[in-house]
């Protein structure tokens, strides 16, 4: 299947079906397997630090369980709820899951469910080809700010931070609702924290990046897909 490579991690106490699941993604070549968890608490530090498309989510777990997990998620990749009950269903579909998989799992109904996040996924991607300029709300006015002109767009708390060669915008949104204005072909998310404009950027490290004097992390499952984007020789 082509497109893009979706990053996954695995969230379920059971050892048993952990690693079916992890075989199965093994098997699945847009798959990329990036921490198999055994709990949720585990799953939410792992969604702090990397950028993570699918979650395959247990719901009976110890400490929190998937639906409960599900509630804290801000942000939420697509998830594919992993159980050995169907009577969580209708309360999964309410969390607007993209698929209900019942133990035990096949690879063929594990494929089918896979390839329905692949297709949403890709969808996203075509239809974000985004226009040459946003609008954001900065003191009760409504301003126009050029992509082009866009350096680079930091998290901060509730907020992102827009930053160009002459101002810094302050705006009251997450860096997912922002990134999905941008087109994906000139914005890339490097960390959790910053998206950056590829033809703005100076040079790169092992980590970190340049644009303007402004040195910019690089997260680990992010790096991978930045070098994919650049015209590298």
């Amino acid at each position: 299947m082509t497109g893009t490579n979706m990053n996954c991690i695995i969230v379920d106490d059971d050892k048993i079906s952990r690693r079916i699941i992890q075989n199965y993604i093994l098997k699945t070549d847009f798959l990329i397997l990036i921490k198999s968890c055994t709990n949720a608490i585990e799953a939410v530090n792992i969604l702090q630090n990397e950028m993570i498309q699918l979650i395959f989510l247990d719901v009976e777990m110890p400490e929190m369980n998937g639906l409960e997990f599900i509630k804290t998620l801000e942000e939420k990749p697509q998830i594919i709820l992993v159980t050995a009950h169907e009577k969580y269903a209708v309360e999964a579909f309410e969390h607007n899951v993209t698929d209900y998989i019942v133990k035990p799992i096949s690879y063929s109904r594990f494929l089918k469910a896979v390839t329905k996040v692949k297709s949403i996924y890709d969808k996203h991607l075509n239809h974000n080809s985004g226009l040459p300029y946003i609008f954001v709300k900065t003191d009760s006015k409504l301003i126009r700010i050029n992509t082009k002109d866009i350096f680079y767009i930091e998290a901060l708390a509730d907020y992102v931070n827009i930053i160009t060669p002459k101002e810094k915008y302050v705006v009251h949104s997450t860096m997912k609702g922002i990134e999905s204005k941008l087109p994906n072909q000139l914005f890339q998310r490097v960390h959790r924290s910053f998206i950056v404009r590829l033809d703005k950027i100076n040079s790169i490290d092992e980590n970190t990046l340049v644009i303007n004097d402004n040195l910019i992390p690089i997260g680990g499952s992010y790096r991978k897909k930045l070098l994919t984007q650049i015209n590298l020789i």
